[in-house]
């Protein structure tokens, strides 16, 4: 027997008690070689999955979105327009075939603030406001000399290891995730390549889903950039965390999700490719342009803030049924009616896109490049979530009711976090967590902020301080202070990690 959590439980263990909805888009509004933030004017490099207003086009701006005349998203307000390339498959003649996608694509907003400047609230996108995550021509994985299939460390250590530059975060927000309801679900962003055909058919019977969170943190001033992505920056954390210097705005968090049902290719020779040419993975991205009213959007961020993240637990937002959703479809331009991009086609992707591997990237390839061996199979078959892990997901893996009452969407069993239901037991009597004992504080040092982070039966006390004297210093002699904690005995190394985590964003990078 299967028991349905909700989404907020796990929200809640993870420790990210701020707001956040899910923007359910279960109609792909269209499926084509369009991206008029890459691409504008002209017919794109390779097809997009494309979900969001029918007023998306090859030219489509803030005004095409808002006045289009209906959404593929469960929120009528919601004009904005979300686009990744489509999957295929390739099978052993050579042939491509689309990818089904299962219930469309999910949005997360992640209402988190800057951890350096939390006073100063979120910030709705404003009118015009666009941006890519993911590098399309990215064929590697180039975080220090780690092995693309190594677990991530622990967040904690990514600014002590040095791993917290724009590139780090970009490649570490691209996730893919391997599905099987009958077993305790991954965390999202832990797998940073797509697995080859043989993992994902001997671990993935639910097929896989494809994840991306974009950057949070916002000059304050530029509604996009020439390369679509230096007006934005990640905080150091990914989803949330600190932001750097100059990009002190604190935008919606954004997360695509989408499910792509590979395991309808169980058995069949082939591989898995996107439609950019890439069947690594490492050349995820997506596009995001936002068609919502700016006051509007201020309004929700302030005001729906129910911790159980549905959209029906607002006022504000009026919702459209799933047959409505799946109705919304954007018009194609004549060079693109007749063009095969769904079903199977023949020998090539759409637009001819050759897959290229790496690690060079895509675009400096040299002729023949493409005919190097497949990623191989990781040694660990499956990763499970912690108990702590933030994971997103499982809202279309359910038993969807099929009433069109504009409801409907909201009302999804989350069996994706399914687990067995136990046979009852008697309540143990309640184990009181250890606390480590209290250590003192260097002379002329302050308490900013004291927690705990808890792994297994170990429980680490971090210990956040700083002097007045601290920005004031070199550098160097920043970074030699932290030794400084020393005396805090046997939390010296987090205390540490943290001591230079705060100089990371309280001083200059």
């Amino acid at each position: 027997m299967k028991v349905t959590n909700s989404l907020v439980a796990v929200l809640a263990s993870a420790g990210l008690s701020e707001a956040f909805w899910r923007m359910e888009c279960r109609g792909r509004a269209g499926l084509a070689r369009l991206d008029p933030i890459v691409a504008p004017g002209r017919v794109s490099q390779h097809a997009h999955a494309i979900f969001g207003s029918s007023g998306f086009s090859m030219n489509s701006g803030h005004a095409e979105l808002a006045a289009g005349s209906c959404t593929s998203c469960a929120a009528v307000e919601d004009k904005s327009a979300y686009w990744s390339p489509q999957m295929y498959f390739k099978h052993e003649d050579g042939t491509f075939e689309e990818v089904t996608q299962a219930g469309g694509m999910l949005a997360y907003y992640l209402l988190n603030k800057d951890a350096g400047n939390p006073d100063k609230g979120v910030k709705a996108f404003p009118n015009g406001f666009r941006m890519v995550a993911g590098d399309s021509n990215r064929r590697n994985y180039s975080i220090g000399s780690r092995n693309f299939k190594d677990a991530d460390p622990e967040k904690s250590l990514w600014a002590m290891l040095g791993e917290t530059s724009q590139e780090d975060l970009a490649q570490r927000a691209v996730g893919f995730n391997c599905l099987d309801y009958n077993k305790t679900p991954e965390g999202a962003l832990v797998r940073h390549y797509l697995p080859e055909k043989g993992y994902l058919d001997g671990n993935c019977p639910d097929g896989i889903r494809l994840e991306l969170m974009f950057p949070s943190c916002w000059n304050g001033k530029d509604l996009d950039s020439a390369n679509h992505k230096s007006h934005v920056a990640y905080p150091d954390l990914i989803t949330d965390g600190w932001c750097p210097k100059g990009f002190d705005t604190k935008l919606p968090s954004l997360m695509f999700e989408i499910i792509y049902e590979t395991n309808k290719f169980k058995g069949i020779p082939g591989e898995f490719v996107m439609a950019n040419g890439d069947a690594q993975g490492f050349g995820f991205h997506g596009d995001f342009a936002s068609g919502w009213d700016e006051e509007f959007l201020q309004d929700a961020v302030e005001t729906c803030t129910d911790p159980s993240g549905l959209l029906s637990a607002c006022p504000l937002f009026n919702l459209q049924s799933e047959d409505e959703q799946r109705q919304c479809q954007i018009e194609l331009p004549e060079d693109l009616v007749n063009e095969k991009v769904t079903g199977k086609r023949g020998k090539s992707l759409p637009g001819d896109v050759p897959i290229r591997y790496g690690p060079a990237p895509a675009n400096v390839q040299a002729p023949g490049a493409d005919q190097t061996s497949h990623i191989p199979v990781p040694t660990v078959t499956y990763q499970p979530a912690e108990s702590s892990a933030y994971q997103p997901g499982g809202i279309f893996n359910g038993d969807a009711p099929s009433s069109n009452s504009s409801s409907s969407s909201e009302e999804v069993k989350v069996t994706a976090l399914a687990q067995p239901e136990p046979e009852p037991e008697p309540e143990p009597t309640p184990t009181p967590t250890p606390t480590p004992s209290e250590a003192p504080l260097p002379s002329g040092y302050e308490l900013v902020r004291t927690e705990y982070v808890t792994n297994g039966k170990v429980v680490s006390k971090i210990v956040v301080i700083e002097t007045v004297e601290y920005v004031m210093l070199a550098a160097a002699t920043e970074i030699e202070t932290v030794t400084v904690t020393a005396t805090l005995d046997a939390q010296k190394a987090r205390r540490g990690l943290n001591h230079l985590h705060r100089h990371r964003h309280a001083g200059s990078h």
